[in-house]
């Protein structure tokens, strides 16, 4: 992002502080606020300018040159090598697949079950991070279904407590998709890892917003178009190198198999590294954006991101009064909520999902399995304090 670069001193901090600052800048960096406040991000993203620009430069690319396989090849390889230093893993781990749920089926397709074996997952999930493993019990495999205390919230004692001597592999996702939660990944990874349990995680509600340490993940998805602020069309499919060889790929093609010349082999021999689970034509266009967006998210610092996400829901939260309000979220104090979840106890959440609306406030509501009716606030690090006093505002005058 263009900063005037002598005043800079911190360049992860400057870009927060000016976006803060400048209300100019951040309209022209995301044009989304010059029309709305928009606190969706747990729904889907709108695209920032450099994220547009990168997938029109992508298809006038397209309409005005022939393909010149080499560089389309070197922008795949530096595409993969951004996401691997992102995700502070290795090159070869990552593959650049599609929506979330392409990398959760190659997992669940793709290791080699037999009848007995259990997976452990969490039947209120987005259904994404359920289908595919209740899927698998025409293979004979048993899921068991965590029990939780309150929705979303799966701690690594309930998870301890479902995992025996037959679990092949618990799926589970970053956090909550209505609560927010985020599950502590790396307790509940070296549990499974000391019980030689395989983890596969859904990533996608906190790619691009939290760190995530993946010391004892052996399986990540997430699409780009939520918190990496990409488009949707795009993602990616981390394989701990040691587990590559546990997953077939789910789709063969003429680019996942060695075929010199494009000539096919009487032997079926896979690609090394990511290519593994690429099976074709790379979809180029939101993979450029994908690109566009990482290297965004790079140059304002993970860190910097999480600290004001976390800054904008407390603020949030300390403008809504208990008596009017009941939260879903996990407090404050645990750290462990990614955005905020709640709802009037007077007025429907559809209701204020719609006064907001009206207000040109973007948030999105949401229901649970006893049918109640949330509202879910998840702004990024682009959005203001001014912006949030804004939202409270006009929820506290529509609830009375």
């Amino acid at each position: 992002m263009e900063i005037d670069r002598a005043r800079r001193t911190d360049a992860q901090e400057d870009v927060i502080a000016e976006l803060e600052a400048n209300e100019e800048f951040r309209r022209r960096e995301f044009p989304i606020c010059a029309r709305k406040i928009y606190c969706a991000h747990a729904a889907d993203a709108p695209l920032p300018r450099r994220v547009a620009e990168a997938m029109r430069d992508a298809i006038e690319d397209a309409s005005t040159n022939e393909k010149q396989f080499d560089k389309a090849l070197n922008f795949i390889a530096d595409t993969r090598q951004l996401v691997a230093s992102f995700l502070r893993t290795e090159t070869e781990e990552i593959s650049l697949t599609g929506p979330t749920s392409s990398g959760l089926n190659a997992v669940a397709n793709g290791l080699d079950w037999k009848p007995g074996d259990e997976v452990a997952c969490y039947l209120d999930d987005y259904p994404a991070d359920v289908y595919p493993w209740l899927g698998l019990e025409r293979h004979g495999v048993k899921p068991v279904l965590l029990q939780t205390n309150r929705i979303g919230e799966i701690t690594p004692e309930i998870v301890k407590h479902a995992v025996t001597k037959k679990t092949r592999l618990v799926a589970l996702a970053s956090a909550h998709n209505i609560s927010g939660y985020r599950i502590d990944v790396d307790a509940i990874g070296t549990l499974c890892a000391e019980r030689g349990v395989l983890f596969s995680l859904d990533a996608i509600q906190t790619l691009g917003a939290f760190p995530i340490p993946l010391k004892h993940v052996d399986f990540l998805s997430a699409g780009a178009q939520k918190w990496m602020l990409g488009p949707s069309g795009a993602g990616v499919l981390f394989v701990k190198k040691s587990r590559r060889n546990l997953l077939r790929p789910m789709i063969i093609g003429g680019w996942n198999v060695e075929s010199p010349d494009f000539i096919a082999q009487r032997e079926i021999k896979y690609a090394e590294g990511g290519r593994k689970f690429e099976p074709g034509g790379y979809n180029n266009v939101p993979i450029a954006g994908m690109q566009a967006a990482i290297a965004l998210l790079g140059e304002v610092g993970l860190p910097k991101i999480s600290e004001r996400i976390l800054s904008l829901v407390a603020t949030l939260k300390s403008k809504l009064a208990p008596v009017d309000f009941e939260f879903l979220s996990p407090s404050q104090e645990s750290g462990r909520s990614s955005f905020l979840t709640f709802r009037s106890r007077r007025i429907l959440a559809e209701k204020l999902a719609n006064t907001l609306a009206e207000n040109d406030v973007v948030v999105s509501s949401r229901v649970d399995r006893a049918n109640r009716s949330w509202l879910r606030v998840s702004p990024h690090f682009y959005n203001t304090f001014a912006e949030m006093e804004r939202l409270t505002e006009i929820l506290n005058r529509a609830n009375f």
